[in-house]
């Protein structure tokens, strides 16, 4: 990929989030801003630095084009939750009036039964009791007769006795059987309180049941909330952590760049000084020679003008030594 070639930031249309934000969804974009990246800019120049600049900007955009849709997919996610919940709620207490109410006319009847055979059982206890004082009512009509016969040959006292004897047993008999009535009455309203309380606690029991169930999915959905949003926050964390990582070890880079180019410059800077030293010595070092020789020159004109040679002759006699025009002879400078 040259410096030069366009790259576009990502982008996630709200389709595609159900199918993207899942574990591992979004591996073919990570590779794709990889691939996007995946040059080697020469820092050297202005332009290759621009250009290590704008891919990681690319980076930071593509994150920010992903994030932002996700985080507004997730908070779709919660708000729809919401509506199941009321609905599932809706369904149980309908369900259960349902239940209920299907139910009712076996309740009824499962009361009616009880009723009837408390009834049969009281009937029951009041035929024995009708039994009992038949038996007892004949054997006293036979006691009677048999006292009356005996009475008229007594006084009218002993009549008067047992005529008190006999209205006292029908007292008892009717009290006795009145008492056998209230008894059964008792047995039939203890039982069918006793029933109405066991499917009250029945129904109590049931209630309990479906609270418990409705809790515990209750804590379950907020322990599933919390570790979406928990791993949602540390997938956040981990992406800050990242983000702040590489803009440090871009920033260092950066850094790093400018260092070595600041070197570079003063290595180039410096190879500069030294070329120009090293050219100014040698000037210096060949204007010295050059006025070495012109005084060792002069030195040996003005001897050779000493010695009888006219000033000009003594200047060509010089100059063909130096020149090496004169055989066996030199000036040693």
């Amino acid at each position: 990929m040259s410096e030069t070639t366009d790259i576009a930031v990502l982008e996630i249309k709200p389709e595609q989030a159900p199918a993207l934000y899942v574990p591992n969804g979004l591996d073919n974009y990570l590779a794709q801003i990889r691939q996007q990246v995946n040059e080697v800019p020469d820092l050297t120049t202005a332009k290759g630095r621009a250009r290590v600049a704008s891919l990681a900007a690319l980076v930071s955009r593509s994150k920010t084009a992903v994030e932002k849709p996700g985080r507004d997919y997730l908070r779709h996610l919660k708000e729809a939750v919401k509506p199941a919940e009321a609905e599932l709620r809706r369904w149980v207490a309908e369900c259960d009036a349902l239940r209920d109410e299907t139910r009712r006319p076996l309740t009824e009847w499962e009361a009616e039964q009880d009723r009837i055979k408390a009834e049969n059982q009281m009937n029951e206890w009041h035929a024995e009791a009708l039994e009992m004082n038949e038996a007892r009512d004949k054997a006293l009509a036979e006691r009677i007769e048999s006292d009356h016969e005996i009475a008229l040959l007594l006084n009218d006292k002993f009549n008067r006795e047992a005529a008190e004897a006999k209205a006292e047993a029908e007292r008892q008999r009717i009290a006795q059987e009145e008492e056998l009535k209230r008894q059964a009455d008792e047995r039939v309203r203890v039982e069918a309180e006793a029933a109405a309380q066991r499917e009250r606690d029945e129904a109590a029991r049931r209630e309990a049941a479906l609270k418990a169930q409705a809790e515990q999915a209750e804590r379950d959905r907020l322990a599933a909330q919390e570790k979406a949003e928990r791993e949602a926050k540390e997938a956040a964390e981990h992406a800050e952590r990242q983000r702040i990582e590489a803009e440090q070890r871009a920033e260092r880079e950066k850094q790093e760049a400018i260092a070595a180019e600041r070197r570079r410059a003063e290595q180039a800077e410096a190879a500069r000084l030294a070329e120009e030293k090293r050219i100014a010595d040698e000037a210096a070092a060949r204007a010295a020679d050059v006025q070495h020789r012109k005084t060792v020159n002069n030195k040996a004109l003005a001897d050779l003008v000493s010695a009888g040679l006219t000033e000009e002759l003594a200047r060509v006699v010089i100059t063909a030594i130096a020149k090496g025009e004169v055989t066996a002879v030199r000036i040693t400078y």
